[in-house]
């Protein structure tokens, strides 16, 4: 089953930028949700949640893979064709 791959991301972020574009030539379709406009509280939540102070965090699901580092990792295995299944 296809699951929903998120990447939470900011402006002027260059792993947001990888990130995004290793997806992209991956054919890995995903949905980028830009978290520049969040208030304190929301992006305390978010760290709270996910346990990273840092972008991008993506999301396969309800799943966090990680970062940009793990993503690569991935990408290394199997050319995130783990991620299209």
């Amino acid at each position: 089953m296809n699951q929903k791959i998120k990447v939470y991301s900011m402006l002027n972020c260059p792993y947001c930028v990888k990130a995004k574009g290793l997806l992209q030539q991956r054919g890995v379709p995903f949905e980028t949700i830009m978290i520049d406009d969040w208030s304190d509280a929301e992006w305390d939540n978010f760290v709270k949640k996910t346990g990273m102070k840092t972008v991008p965090q993506i999301f396969v699901g309800d799943r966090l893979i990680g970062g940009y580092s793990q993503l690569e990792e991935v990408d290394q295995q199997d050319q995130l064709k783990s991620l299209k299944e």
